[in-house]
């Protein structure tokens, strides 16, 4: 992030989202202050807090996918939640802190499984060694019996002498390295843990007890061995997962999640119109207003306890979403209006817009179809006046149904394709080429006729 100027940001959502550059500057320069408040001593750091943003705009003009994008850019925590799904504290449904838990959750998942990753050759040596020890008998105490390399029979190997220990173990390394021992058939210990079935009630819900019962239950419960027979590339996997577990160090881990999240972590908050209560607080929207002073000492900065620790939300950027159709930003509570002080009005998607989509991001739509069917051996091509055909359906149909931007496309391109992507396993080799006349052929009737066209499309 140290070396993307506020312009390369936007060049490089730019590979992947078309339009709404509004709504780019805006996070490139959210994204680009965070780093620059880390440049800065700590007592001025710990003042600037960040710029959260408001993203207005109807579904599927790019909103979370922009937030998403910047995220992966950046290596940055994310977590995509549901302001809907939060009710105010003592009604039924989630508390606003779970969505840092889990925001925490993900971190510590990922950087384990990088910290694995990186331990993997180590965790494979070891993992072999063990292997190997099953393979070699103990001297005076059983044999072997393997296939010997450049023979089609048998050899029984005697393990007698150091010597001979070593050099038989050396001769089952390299058969083991080239996958001839795949297939024979090992004992191993196998740890089970058989975790007990617990039921809470409480109006909180587990997550917010501050308790991982699943931890506690594995230290305090004895782990169970069980003795199976599998063959060795399932044992050599088994025991390389294993290893690499026990070599990461979970409190260096945990360290760094908790750092990661609290100076890098994005929340975006999908749907923020939907907790706007009408005037007048009552039957369902009584604990909407109640949502977002929930929600404000979370964005203000708080301290949240997890199961890793206490987590600081001081500089967490909340990007927050929602198409205000019947609402307006000024309709939230105006604790919450101050919090989020940047907003964006993103752009309708027209045909011109849906052309680009289909063809000019590095995840095309096209390209994907395309992608999928070469994989049965099937060569299509779309031509230009047809990728405008299917432009102007989606265009269409969305002003005269629900517009849901640019995921019409998705449903447009499934009804366009059906037939094809159907009976391509028996069209291996086939080159097609799709063209206006094969667009209107197998739309055109769906949208001509009303009924359809609301259902289908």
């Amino acid at each position: 992030m140290s070396d993307l100027k506020p312009s390369e940001i936007v060049m490089e959502l730019d590979r992947y989202i078309v339009g709404q550059r509004n709504a780019k500057r805006s996070v490139a320069i959210a994204l680009r202050n965070r780093w620059r408040r880390q440049q800065l001593t700590p007592e001025l750091g710990e003042e600037i807090a960040p710029k959260n943003i408001i993203l207005i705009g109807p579904t599927g003009v790019g909103k979370t996918e922009i937030s998403r994008r910047l995220s992966k850019l950046t290596d940055s925590p994310f977590i995509k939640v549901e302001a809907s799904k939060f009710t105010e504290v003592g009604y039924v449904g989630r508390d606003v802190e779970s969505m840092i838990r889990d925001l925490m959750e993900l971190t510590v998942t990922l950087l384990k499984s990088r910290e694995q990753e990186a331990v993997r050759e180590q965790a494979v040596a070891v993992a072999e060694e063990r292997i190997l020890d099953l393979l070699l008998p103990k001297s005076g105490e059983r044999t072997f019996r393997g296939g010997d390399e450049g023979e089609g029979g048998t050899v029984e190997v005697v393990t007698t002498e150091r010597a001979q220990i070593s050099s038989t173990r050396e001769k089952l390394r390299k058969m083991l390295r080239q996958g001839k021992l795949d297939d024979r058939f090992v004992d191993l210990d196998i740890t089970e843990r058989k975790m007990p079935m617990v039921e809470v009630f409480s109006n909180l819900g587990m997550e917010e007890m501050g308790i991982n019962f699943k931890d506690m239950f594995s230290s305090i419960l004895p782990r169970s061995t069980k003795r199976r027979k599998i063959r060795v590339a399932e044992a050599m996997a088994l025991l390389a997962q294993e290893e690499a577990q026990n070599l990461v160090d979970m409190e260096k881990v945990t360290r760094s999640a908790v750092e990661k999240v609290e100076e890098s972590g994005i929340v975006f908050l999908d749907e923020i119109d939907k907790i706007v209560g009408k005037h007048g607080g009552q039957g369902p929207d009584v604990s909407r207003e109640g949502v977002q002073r929930d929600l404000l000492p979370l964005v203000e900065g708080c301290t949240v306890m997890t199961k890793y620790g206490p987590v600081r939300t001081d500089h967490i950027l909340f990007i927050a979403a929602g198409a205000f159709h019947a609402m307006k930003p000024s309709d939230l509570i105006p604790e919450m209006q101050g919090r989020f002080p940047i907003r964006v009005e993103l752009d309708s998607l027209g045909k011109a817009e849906f052309v680009r989509i289909l063809t000019e991001p590095r995840n095309a739509l096209l390209l994907q179809y395309v992608a999928l069917l070469r994989t049965e051996g099937v060569s299509v091509a779309f031509e230009d006046d047809a990728v405008s055909e299917i432009a102007a359906y989606a265009e269409e149909v969305n002003a005269a149904t629900e517009n849901i931007g640019a995921r019409r496309l998705h449903t447009l391109m499934e009804c366009l394709l059906e037939d094809i992507l159907f009976d391509a396993p028996d069209m291996a080799g086939r080159n097609i080429v799709i063209d206006r006349a094969y667009v209107v052929e197998k739309l055109a009737p769906i949208k001509g006729n009303e009924d359809l066209s609301r259902y289908i499309l």
